[in-house]
């Protein structure tokens, strides 16, 4: 029912935006970016936390890492990656496809910057196979994301390609 919810979310508010169902698994940000050719780092992937009582996704660029102290700067705590159970039972996408599209009931999302370097990513959409191509700004606008700065930037190689920490020179 999972892709069928993400199906209805995009046929809803974005039609021209097409679920692409593979048939090599997408479930790993390296099983993506291969089945999708893209780079690893282009693949959002959604992490379901909580803080506390409020359970939340942060979608990042694919290799990126959150950063304790950002993390905890940011929503005042420290966070817990939530069980597989708990993750289905509030997304209805299994480990694998967890997507902030199609959620059976609202959660808050925030979308780290790390993904502002590129001008398409890919998602999960809800089955471990299954993906959407998009504009980063497009994603966090249709799902009501809040932009924040809360993964580890990739400082040392940055310094040795001359670039800022999300490919920006520097």
């Amino acid at each position: 029912m999972s892709l069928e919810s993400v199906r209805a979310f995009f046929a809803a508010r974005a039609p021209d935006i097409h679920v692409i169902v593979t048939e090599a698994s997408s479930a790993t940000v390296a099983l993506a970016a291969e089945a999708h050719g893209v780079a690893p780092d282009q693949i959002a992937k959604t992490i379901c936390l909580r803080v506390g009582d409020t359970a939340m996704l942060v979608v990042a660029a694919g290799t990126t890492r959150l950063d304790n102290r950002k993390f905890k700067d940011r929503f005042g705590g420290k966070a817990r990656m939530l069980e597989a159970e708990e993750v289905v039972a509030l997304t209805s996408h299994p480990i694998g496809g967890v997507c902030p599209f199609g959620l059976p009931a609202p959660l808050p999302v925030y979308c780290d910057i790390s993904l502002k370097a590129f001008a398409e990513v890919v998602p999960a959409a809800g089955a471990t196979n299954a993906a959407v191509r998009l504009d980063p700004t497009r994603m966090a606008t249709l799902v009501n994301a809040e932009w924040v700065d809360v993964c580890q930037a990739p400082a040392l190689q940055c310094r040795i390609d001359g670039l800022s920490p999300y490919g920006w020179g520097m």
